[in-house]
């Protein structure tokens, strides 16, 4: 297939999702191990958020792309502390925040870099040691210490559904994960707000929509088959 019909065709998932997608819902396409010039079409068929994992791919990329500056770049990946000052210069927003502590340091370094990132809290609500995240417990514990950081912009939650869910399974998990967040929410934190819902994947986006979420993070359904790590 030729550079002109893959753009063709990916244009035409694009319009199809976006016909699908209610308008409140933020399609981020997740670039992991895809090209350039297949984010350049990406683009061209109307995409401005993209998902990258790791903050190494993320910058070689970026460096490619500074044609193109109203991309907003969302880091979905697990973030290591001590990639947490690139993170920060390179992604507005952050929906793996997944400790107390790498909030602080985050909240620190944003301070020194006259930087406001958005984020979103990673939860864990079901048992799952192949996740990052808070249990819901952790969580609820933790929102007072969260609520003082002063450059973080808390925005909401993110979360990923254990892989041995059925269908149902996974609407409930999403709807547990909304009511947590409406929970958080009615608390009327200073700085904390619950604004979105960063959940579904190509396997589950349908019912994370259902449940409410407000960003879906795409990458099989927009690029096909990537090779496995």
């Amino acid at each position: 297939m030729t550079r002109s019909h893959l753009s063709d065709a990916l244009a035409s998932r694009i319009s199809l999702l976006r016909q699908q997608l209610p308008e409140s819902v933020r399609l981020i396409a997740v670039t992991k191990q895809v090209s350039v010039d297949a984010m350049r079409s990406a683009y061209a068929a109307g995409i401005r958020d993209f998902g990258e994992s790791r903050v190494q791919e993320a910058e070689a990329k970026q460096s490619q792309l500074q044609d193109l500056p109203d991309i907003t770049w969302h880091l979905i990946g697990h973030l290591q502390t001590n990639k947490a000052k690139k993170a920060l210069e390179h992604f507005q927003w952050i929906h793996s925040l997944d400790s107390l502590k790498l909030a602080q340091q985050l909240d620190n370094l944003a301070g020194s870099l006259s930087k406001q990132p958005q984020v979103c809290l990673q939860v864990k609500l079901l048992p799952d040691p192949n996740k990052y995240g808070w249990t819901v417990p952790e969580l609820l514990a933790d929102l007072p210490v969260l609520d003082r950081c002063q450059h973080i912009q808390i925005l909401g939650l993110m979360t990923i559904p254990p892989l041995d869910l059925d269908e149902e399974e996974i609407l409930a998990f999403f709807q547990s994960t909304r009511e947590l967040a409406e929970k958080i929410q009615q608390q009327n934190w200073s700085r904390i707000q619950m604004q979105h819902l960063s959940m579904g994947m190509s396997d589950d986006y349908h019912l994370a929509v259902q449940a409410g979420a407000t960003m879906v993070r795409l990458g099989t359904t927009l690029f096909g088959e990537r090779h496995k790590e």
